[in-house]
């Protein structure tokens, strides 16, 4: 059953690349990235872990923790750490999760069966410290992920949380972001007590809180 916005993220304990894991215990108050990998020693998925290896630092300050997902064992896992790092610069320095039985796979619905009736997909689930889906994002095997896109989106995600606002289309950290319509003028005068750019009725742009 495909997993929607706003439900919560199923529990799952499963081994790791750093050990056995239950979801919602390590998760605990941060927010988490679950990524899958279509397979082991592929071109793209090698790419990919590099990546997001190199800007691990980026998710921390977020207070995101990312965990990575392939449907083969421990033991390939290991060796092909060794070749993102020799390849990308960087090796894997946070779990990747074993899913030889494709019980996590199967549980996030990462396979698709008119794309590969065995191999998951390239998923991707942000989820928030209640354990709820916040993101859903779905690639093709073919094509790499954009993992500073999907740093762009927890920025939006922690600030739209915590504040009354919306964030408009290519919205970057410290841009202007947008009021959100349940909020009236009323209020609106409390909450941005600057002002804002009132475009039309329904679109008031008003400077990203806090910044």
């Amino acid at each position: 059953m495909a997993i929607r916005l706003g439900d919560e993220a199923p529990d799952f304990t499963a081994e790791t690349t750093e050990g056995s894991v239950n979801f919602h215990e390590w998760l605990g108050e941060s927010w988490g990235v679950l990524f899958s990998h279509p397979k082991d020693f592929t071109p793209v998925c090698t790419t990919e872990l590099g990546l997001v290896a190199s800007l691990k630092g980026e998710f921390e300050k977020r207070n995101a923790k990312v965990i990575g997902l392939s449907v083969d064992t421990l033991d390939n896992h290991e060796g092909w750490a060794s070749d993102i790092k020799e390849t990308q610069g960087h090796a894997p320095n946070f779990p990747i999760i074993s899913d030889a039985d494709r019980k996590v796979s199967d549980l996030y619905d990462m396979i698709h069966p008119n794309a590969n009736d065995t191999l998951t997909v390239r998923s991707v689930f942000v989820i928030g410290p209640d354990k709820k889906v916040k993101l859903t994002l779905t690639y093709p095997a073919s094509t790499g992920r954009n993992f500073n896109e999907i740093l762009r989106v927890i920025d939006s995600l922690q600030l739209t949380a915590n504040h009354k606002v919306a964030t408009p289309g290519n919205w970057e950290q410290g841009g202007d972001v947008i009021i959100v319509p349940a909020v009236s003028d009323e209020d609106a005068k409390g909450l941005f007590p600057n002002g804002w750019d009132e475009q039309k009725p329904y679109l008031r742009v008003v400077a990203q809180p806090g910044k």
